[in-house]
This record gives structure tokens, C-alpha cells and sequence, in this order.
């Protein structure tokens, strides 16, 4: 058994419990313990072994075998990713850099201002969201308006109406 947890005691400490249960029943727990505080929590996931003695001198030694050589895996592929990130971290940090440094190159030089010229004001072209029509005929700018003062008058009795209802009441 402890052939087999060679390889994972080189990288890190293992806690074994080994705790009897009810009748012949034997629970082997392995505890790999974190190295760090920032350290992937998968890299620390235990794992239980639940058997008689003789179940567990044939079958844990191969169950250990296979716990290693994923832990091991799990390890070597999270430092290859953090590998691959920080090379592409750095890779578009440059590229930004180089872009930029371009970009400085190739800007136009314009001519200084002088104080005396003045620069004309562009018109706009099209209407703004706030910008109004300008009215089209007088008569239906009238009509508009003849119609928001029926609207309001209606508006009006509609209110003395209820008041009157409120106070008859």
C-alpha cells in the first residue's frame, strides 16, 4: 500500500484513518493535505475505502494506484493551464503594446491653430431625438391647439363632476 502513495507523499502529506465499523468492516480514508492557501481544492479530495480486511489487503492497493495517478494527472494539467494562460496573457499584452506604439507612428500631425482663424461650426445634418418640426401649415398648428383645449376643458368639467358627486355624497 505504501508503495503505491510513494509518488503522491512526494508532492504533498497524506493523513490515513483507518477506523473500524460495525461487524468485519474496515473504512480506509486517504487525506491529501493543501499546500497553500491558493492552492485548487480538487488536488485535496479524499477518498474512502469501505471493506472487509481481506477485501481491503486485495483491492486497496490498486484503488490507491488509481486515486495517485489521477491526482497526478489532475495536477499536472491544472499547471500545464495556468502555463498556457500566463503565455497568453503575455502574448496579448504585447500585441497591445505593439498596437499602440503603431498606432502613435502613424497619427495624422495636424497643423497648430492660430488664434486669430476661427474654425466653422459644422451644421448637422440630420434632426436630433428632441428637435421639433418645424410647423408645415398655421391652420393645423391651430388645430392642434383647438383640439388640446377641448381635451382640457373636458378634462375639467370631468373633475367638477366628481367633486360635486363627492360632496353630494
Amino acid at each position: 500500500m505504501f508503495q503505491q502513495l510513494a509518488p503522491l507523499l512526494r508532492q504533498r502529506s497524506v493523513l490515513l484513518t483507518v477506523t473500524s465499523l460495525e461487524e468485519d468492516q474496515i473504512r480506509v480514508n486517504v487525506l491529501p493535505k493543501k499546500l497553500a492557501d491558493g492552492e485548487n481544492a480538487a488536488l485535496t479530495t479524499p477518498m474512502s475505502f469501505t471493506g472487509t480486511a481481506a477485501e481491503l489487503d486485495a483491492q486497496l492497493p490498486d484503488a490507491i494506484v488509481g486515486f495517485v495517478a489521477s491526482h497526478l494527472e489532475l495536477k499536472n494539467t491544472l499547471e500545464r493551464a495556468k502555463e498556457e494562460i500566463a503565455a497568453a496573457a503575455k502574448a496579448a499584452q504585447d500585441e497591445a503594446r505593439n498596437k499602440s506604439k503603431t498606432a502613435k507612428k502613424a497619427a495624422p500631425v495636424t497643423a497648430p491653430v492660430k488664434r486669430d482663424e476661427q474654425i466653422p461650426a459644422e451644421q448637422p445634418t440630420a434632426r436630433g431625438l428632441f428637435d421639433m418640426p418645424a410647423p408645415v401649415d398655421a391652420r393645423a398648428t391651430q388645430a392642434e391647439s383647438d383640439e388640446e383645449a377641448e381635451i382640457l376643458a373636458e378634462i375639467k368639467q370631468d373633475e367638477e363632476a366628481e367633486e360635486e358627486d363627492q360632496a353630494a355624497s
